[in-house]
């Protein structure tokens, strides 16, 4: 018997809210391991949604995930990071 496949289906009201929190959550988690690589994919992740949802649905995330998703996003990984000095030459 075939192995069933997965329907993907969009995440709509609570699921999306839920599915963004563990996200997050989950990016905070590799960040505090010092996993860079895997918090930046979860946080472009979680922010590709987080952008989806509606005011209201912002309003469901708490206030400590959003202010870090907003922090890591605009000091660690935003267009204007200078980096660590490792590959500049002096």
């Amino acid at each position: 018997m075939p192995a069933k496949k997965k329907k993907n289906k969009p995440l709509v009201g609570n699921a999306l809210v839920k599915e963004v929190n563990r996200r997050i959550r989950l990016a905070r988690t590799q960040w505090e391991a010092h996993n860079n690589t895997a918090c930046r994919r979860e946080r472009l992740r979680a922010l590709e949604l987080y952008e989806t949802l509606s005011e209201a649905e912002k309003e469901k995330v708490p206030q400590t995930l959003r202010v870090w998703l907003r922090y890591r996003s605009e000091k660690y990984f935003g267009e204007g990071r200078k980096g660590n000095g490792a590959n500049s030459k002096g």
